[in-house]
């Protein structure tokens, strides 16, 4: 249950949304299994046990999307195609043109499909209508928009935004790099990304090395921006930022863990857990948001 990348973004937090009343609306986009002739599908499922969708906890709330695709191998298919094609000019005596091949291509699939394995894969999502956040955990924005997508069909008004800082990531990165230290609250760890703007794109990556040396500043003196940088907010969480304001490879560390002690069941722990990550980030994420100069004018998600 514990998130491992952020997608971020901000909600106004006079949407007015109560938890039952997006309860009612995300059931009308419940998930329902691919048919035999869908490539994918696409619906809301319970984020825990098979009870309510949104999952209301001390005033946060969570939801799951499901996400079904038919695994439908284009070998297999391309494959079957050009052996129907074969037939057809054994048995014609002329090789089909383009526009034949493709409504065979197309016959064929068809025919496969309804035999085709579905991959099923669940994005969370923690909304914190009080503090006006909206997080997808997500490795990227496309897997971020495809549910915020479902998210604004679903419900009568979303007042998302994507969060634009003051100051960009990749210039903050920068600022502290060079000054080698990092906002108060944070601590630079041993990772990161550089990038060159020139046509080359040339790139300098450092895993697990000191970051505090000469050798850094003449690769940011020579014009190369930080695209990741591995940090620590109040030893509690490390992280990955990067220059898209992105939160990657989040791990929540032991100190906080252990605020999570046994539960009596498998749902009071799934709760605990829960509350505790939901209360750190948003912690978290405001402490983030002021070390880049606080929030720019709202742009919509």
């Amino acid at each position: 249950m514990w998130f491992k990348n952020l997608q971020i973004y901000g909600l106004d937090t006079a949407w007015g949304m109560g938890a039952d009343a997006l309860e009612a609306q995300l059931a009308s986009h419940a998930f329902q299994p691919c048919g035999n002739m869908d490539m994918e599908s696409l619906g809301w499922i319970p984020p825990f046990g098979k009870d309510r969708l949104v999952r209301n906890v001390a005033g946060h709330w969570l939801i799951r999307l499901c996400h079904e695709q038919k695994l439908l191998p284009s070998d297999a298919v391309n494959r079957l195609t050009q052996e129907r094609a074969s037939q057809i000019e054994e048995k014609e005596g002329y090789r089909p043109g383009r526009k034949q091949v493709r409504e065979i291509k197309e016959r064929v699939t068809d025919e496969l499909l309804p035999r085709a394995f579905g991959r099923r894969r669940a994005t969370l999502i923690w909304i914190d209508p009080y503090n006006g956040w909206l997080v997808v955990d997500a490795p990227n924005v496309a897997s971020a928009d495809l549910a915020l997508e479902l998210l604004r069909k679903s419900t009568e008004d979303l007042p998302a935004r994507v969060v634009k800082p003051h100051i960009a990531p990749a210039t903050a990165m920068r600022t502290w790099l060079n000054a080698k230290e990092a906002p108060a609250g944070f601590s630079i760890d041993r990772d990161c990304d550089l990038r060159s703007d020139l046509e080359d794109k040339s790139t300098v990556r450092y895993s697990n090395h000191p970051l505090d040396t000469d050798e850094v500043k003449n690769h940011l003196a020579d014009g190369k921006a930080p695209t990741r940088l591995a940090m620590t907010w109040a030893d509690r969480l490390s992280f990955v930022l990067t220059e898209r304001m992105e939160v990657k490879n989040l791990e929540f560390l032991d100190v906080l863990k252990e605020q999570s002690g046994p539960a009596e069941s498998e749902e009071e722990q799934f709760d605990a857990d829960f509350a505790i990550m939901a209360l750190e980030l948003s912690r978290f994420l405001l402490a983030l948001v002021d070390a880049l100069g606080g929030e720019e004018e709202e742009v919509p998600a």
